[in-house]
């Protein structure tokens, strides 16, 4: 997949696999508003597997955040992964939708909250393009346009999962 530069040097990288495996300082977790506690929720896709191998520390403390404005981020521990930590970001609306707003919004939340945390290295699930319902197309132009404009320091990846 190819390789561009953000505004102040720092390169997007697309990669197929696992958000989970890559070699970053922070993830993000595509959620939702946390209007609704997480633990009535039935968490799937990114929020499945972080639950899976990261435990549930992560998501007790986005709990103690409360309610997250659409587009908003906020940094947790990784639990038992080996991440600095990961950024969960409130990408689709109260209707269980991604917009190109809340897109866009949230992928520039979690890149100023990564350099904040002098992260070097973030990876990124396709935000909304699970149960969001955007399209992958959509989500990776709308992404990759804010992350060329947000001119992250470091590398940034866009994970793609493969589906057969």
């Amino acid at each position: 997949m190819e390789q561009a530069r953000t505004a102040s040097g720092g390169g997007i990288r697309e990669v197929e696999g696992d958000l989970l495996d890559q070699p970053v300082d922070v993830i993000v977790n595509a959620w939702n508003r946390n209007v609704i506690p997480w633990w009535l929720l039935l968490p799937q896709g990114v929020s499945g597997a972080i639950k899976r191998r990261g435990g549930l520390e992560p998501f007790r403390e986005l709990a103690r955040h409360g309610p997250i404005p659409l587009g908003g981020a906020v940094f947790t521990s990784a639990g038992r992964l080996p991440f600095k930590g990961i950024i969960h970001v409130a990408g689709i609306n109260l209707l269980w939708f991604a917009t190109e707003k809340s897109i866009r919004l949230s992928t520039r939340s979690a890149l100023r909250l990564a350099q904040q945390k002098s992260c070097r290295a973030i990876a990124f699930p396709l935000i909304g393009a699970g149960t969001g319902g955007a399209s992958r197309q959509k989500t990776r132009a709308l992404m990759r346009s804010e992350i060329e404009a947000f001119g992250f320091p470091g590398e940034v990846l866009i994970v793609t999962h493969h589906r057969p």
